[in-house]
């Protein structure tokens, strides 16, 4: 994809290395958030992630003598995807130059390479690292006599360079200002560090807290492009649609290494880039996107096993904190429910796509923890989660705790607390239920399936609405708010209404919560309903909820089309956008939220793990090549 120079420079780009650490910034190389920067790392990977170098003052000096910031933005003529990798081209004094930014994987170095590509003459370059070691969420304020990260490396062509500091940076963060946060940090600039180039030659800054030598820049590049043929291989989409590779490349960002006092050696998936860490209930959501449907199924058992290990009183962990020595947080309803739909998608064989498994004996392996979950959901656990046993149904909540996708909370505030039974969570429920039937062959669970069935069907349909109520048996009644939660009763394995329901269902959220790329999270006709989401921390998540459209809904909603409302050329047709959010506003992925009113403008975090997966498993589901 290729962004021309009159584009804003507000465009972004990203690059990871599997640990999760990155590289993220705008295409004028100005940072505008506390997370711009060359080279982030994750301390404790996928965590504890640092700022080190967070950026770099480029200059390219006349045949006159006088000195072009690169960052101007009449030098700057476009900048494109190669791959994954941005390539940012400019123009000064009719000489091309190129620039491209990389990272090894498995490896905290970041290689920036400098090619002239054409022109007469030579250029010279000077380049200013700006150095700090401060958390990724945070800003810093610096001493000139501060020293810079103590086990950072810099290599010009492989030629160590002296990080000398010569003086203090201070740069605000704009995008911070419209957050409402903190949005002044400081930085070390350390010697300009000169190159020369001629037409045809190259120069590659490595940046690097590895204690081996760095590989060098023309080996890593060619690493990185293997590494991709491979990925697409195993994907099978070597010859398949760009839109398709472009997606499984995207996947390739969130799948990250994760160490928990050594049990969890193995893999999981960050939610988002570039502020959320790996969280239960993102994590199975996205699973079959960004494992199964890309054929990676060692990384999803890997992945599954890691978190059966850690359930609880019939929960998976919700999120894992930095600090490896705190207990992991179980607060969610839906988490482990999401996790059994995982597992379904690793060991279903799906013949129409080739994309599943049908491992049985992982199965197996893991039938003890499924039925301690399904028992536990039973006989009730934490948070009052657990089965009414007057209708079968699913109930849960707590004071103070959010335990539903729908999870904002601002300074002790449950935003969309939606205690009760959600009509999502009875959909994933008795799912469970009939997977285990299945799975144990034991009736009875199926008998609590269709109880739970015929009770929802009483309980949730509203002829009058014409749609589901979206949770009943609330501390103040039945809530009847049109919300996109109800999809999951028509879009899962095991749907909960018969066909004409599921219909007059999807009428509704088509009319008014469905946009070109996701589904408002709550109808424009209803009170509560917020037509924007922009401001301070409170103001967002106060609407986070509250009619933001989430990318990720695209998912089930075009499983439901493809179901009840026209097949898979309609799911698919619904799916097509992205293909220009790719190369518009996606960056090669896919936005975490969007505004509820036209433009969509995107919001929220910029590379966001189920947005690609939902899509991606989506698009291949319903015949996308």
């Amino acid at each position: 994809m290729r962004h021309e120079a009159n584009r804003s420079s507000s465009d972004e780009w990203l690059v990871t290395n599997g640990l999760g650490g990155y590289a993220f910034g705008s295409a004028d190389g100005v940072a505008t958030r506390s997370y711009h920067g060359l080279l982030i790392v994750a301390r404790k990977p996928p965590v504890d992630r640092k700022v080190i170098v967070a950026g770099l003052t480029e200059r390219a000096r006349r045949m006159d003598g006088e000195r072009i910031d690169l960052s101007a933005l009449e030098h700057l003529r476009g900048w494109r995807l190669d791959g994954r990798h941005p390539v940012f081209t400019y123009c000064i004094d009719g000489m091309t130059l190129e620039k491209r930014v990389w990272m090894a994987h498995g490896k905290h170095t970041t290689y920036v390479r400098y090619e002239l590509i054409d022109g007469a003459g030579a250029l010279e370059l000077e380049l200013t690292p700006m150095l700090t070691e401060r958390d990724h969420h945070a800003v810093r304020n610096h001493r000139p006599d501060d020293a810079p990260p103590a086990d950072l490396r810099i290599l010009l062509d492989g030629d160590a360079v002296a990080a000398r500091p010569i003086g203090v940076v201070r740069t605000w963060l704009r995008e911070e200002t419209a957050r409402g946060l903190l949005d002044e940090t400081d930085a070390l600039a350390v010697a300009p560090i000169s190159a020369r180039l001629v037409p045809g030659a190259a120069v590659t800054l490595t940046l690097t807290v590895e204690a081996d030598e760095p590989v060098d820049a023309v080996s890593a590049l060619a690493e990185t492009r293997q590494r991709d043929a491979r990925l697409l291989a195993a994907a099978g989409a070597r010859s398949a649609s760009s839109f398709v590779q472009r997606l499984v490349l995207g996947a390739d960002a969130f799948v990250v290494r994760r160490d928990v006092d050594g049990v969890l050696d193995g893999r999981t998936l960050i939610a988002g880039y570039p502020w959320f860490n790996d969280w239960g209930r993102d994590t199975m959501i996205a699973l079959p996107g960004l494992c199964i449907a890309t054929g990676r199924h060692d990384e999803a058992r890997s992945i599954l096993r890691a978190f059966a290990r850690f359930v609880r009183d019939g929960l998976i962990p919700n999120d894992f904190p930095d600090d490896a020595q705190m207990e992991p947080a179980y607060h969610t309803m839906d988490a482990t429910l999401w996790f059994v739909q995982a597992v379904r998608a690793y060991v279903a064989t799906v013949k129409s796509t080739g994309r599943a498994t049908g491992d049985d004996s992982f199965l197996a392996e893991l039938l003890p923890t499924i039925r301690a979950i399904v028992d536990a959901h039973l006989a009730g656990t934490r948070f009052g989660i657990g089965m009414d046993p007057a209708d079968g149904l699913l109930h849960g909540g707590a004071d103070g705790v959010q335990l539903t996708w729908m999870d904002a909370k601002v300074d002790g505030w449950v935003v969309t607390p939606r205690r009760g039974k959600p009509v999502e969570i009875q959909a994933l429920w008795i799912n469970a239920l009939r997977e285990f039937a299945a799975w144990s062959g034991e009736a009875s669970y199926a008998a609590i399936a269709d109880a739970a069935t015929n009770s929802f069907r009483a309980r949730f349909w509203r002829p009058e609405l014409g749609f589901l109520a979206d949770v009943v048996d609330g501390p103040d009644g039945d809530d009847t708010s049109l919300r996109p939660n109800q999809l999951l009763a028509l879009s899962l394995p095991h749907p909960l209404v018969d066909v004409p329901i599921a219909r007059s269902v999807l009428a509704a959220v088509q009319r008014e919560l469905a946009v070109p790329l996701g589904l408002r999270s709550l109808a424009p006709s209803d009170p509560a309903y917020r037509p924007d989401f922009q401001g301070d921390r409170r103001f967002r998540d106060s609407g986070y909820h509250q009619g933001t459209v989430w990318t990720w809904l695209i998912g089930p909603y075009a499983d439901a089309v493809a179901r009840f409302g026209g097949g898979p050329a309609a799911a698919r047709a619904i799916l097509k956008p992205f293909q220009a959010h790719l190369d518009e506003a996606g960056r090669g992925s896919v936005s975490e939220i969007l505004e509820p009113e036209p433009p969509f403008a995107p919001r929220g975090c910029p590379f966001q793990a189920w947005g690609v997966a939902e899509v991606l498993r989506a698009w291949r589901a319903h015949g996308g090549i």
